[in-house]
């Protein structure tokens, strides 16, 4: 019983957390007035909701195992992905030499330039394959401290972290989710007139994707494929970057999710066939 309790204890404040996050983020939203002070004000707030974290979890311990996991993989790498991504917009911007014109957006392009070639050079690529496939089989070596195996060499920040609120994983799949939102963010730097959302369009807090992530990479193919996004000129993982920032819902790989769906047994579409059977019915009973 008291364990129960923690558990939904530990819940509802993660939640409430997340939850402040994505109200603050609306509230301040980057893509429109002063990009440096909303970027200067979510470092601040998102460094706060860290801490509050932190704090928490020194009075609140973890009551098993896949509670820790589920806090290193998915809670702490929200908050922390989101502070060193608006951490590298506010570097970013105000290192911007113009505003507007050719040199604007040439500058932009080789921010994202350098994303690509930085990060090509700094990630740990088994783990990324293993996080960007879904896989959940090694989280208990990759997801609960005291687990690690310095034999493997780490980045040398590692070291500097606090043990009891880190797993270095945890940080290197926030990586991860920063590198995705700060793509989304500079493509729409390069291209104002097609901006990519981060996640910051005024939504109401309870929109989320309630299906499999299998099933929401089926339907992006499906309408990227199809060519009903802007004619077919917004590439598939751009497509992809607004369906996770607009059910806040990260996909991982998903090119290499649906080339597993290629080989699927039976039907291969399985999610389109439902909505088209599901629609079918509805329309039925209309009649």
């Amino acid at each position: 019983m008291y364990l129960n309790l923690l558990c939904m204890v530990q819940s509802a404040f993660y939640r409430k957390i997340l939850s402040d996050i994505s109200t603050k983020e609306q509230e301040q939203s980057i893509s429109a007035g002063n990009v440096i002070d909303h970027a200067g004000s979510m470092i601040t707030f998102l460094h706060d909701a860290l801490c509050a974290l932190k704090e928490h979890l020194n009075k609140v311990p973890f009551t098993d195992s896949s509670e820790e996991i589920g806090f290193f993989r998915e809670v702490k790498p929200q908050v922390m992905g989101k502070l060193i991504f608006y951490n590298d917009v506010y570097r970013i911007e105000t290192t911007c030499p113009v505003q507007g014109g050719k040199m604007y957006r040439k500058y932009f392009s080789g921010q994202l330039k350098l994303l690509k070639q930085n990060e090509a050079g700094h990630l740990d690529m088994d783990f990324y394959r293993y996080y960007r496939s879904g896989r959940t089989d090694k989280d208990t070596e990759f997801f609960q401290r005291d687990k690690l195996h310095f034999i493997n060499g780490l980045d040398i920040f590692y070291f500097e972290m606090d043990p009891h609120f880190s797993t270095y994983y945890d940080h290197l799949v926030a990586r991860i989710l920063a590198h995705d939102l700060l793509y989304a963010f500079l493509l729409s730097r390069v291209d104002p007139d097609n901006p990519v959302q981060t996640g910051l369009l005024d939504l109401p807090e309870d929109l989320c994707w309630t299906g499999t992530k299998n099933a929401l990479i089926e339907l992006i193919y499906a309408l990227y494929i199809s060519g009903v996004i802007s004619h077919g000129k917004i590439g598939v993982r751009k497509v992809g970057l607004i369906f996770q920032g607009l059910f806040k819902t990260p996909l991982g790989d998903i090119h290499h999710a649906f080339h597993r769906m290629k080989d699927r047994a039976g039907r291969r579409t399985l999610f389109i066939d439902q909505l088209k059977d599901s629609l079918e019915h509805y329309m039925d009973k209309s009649l």
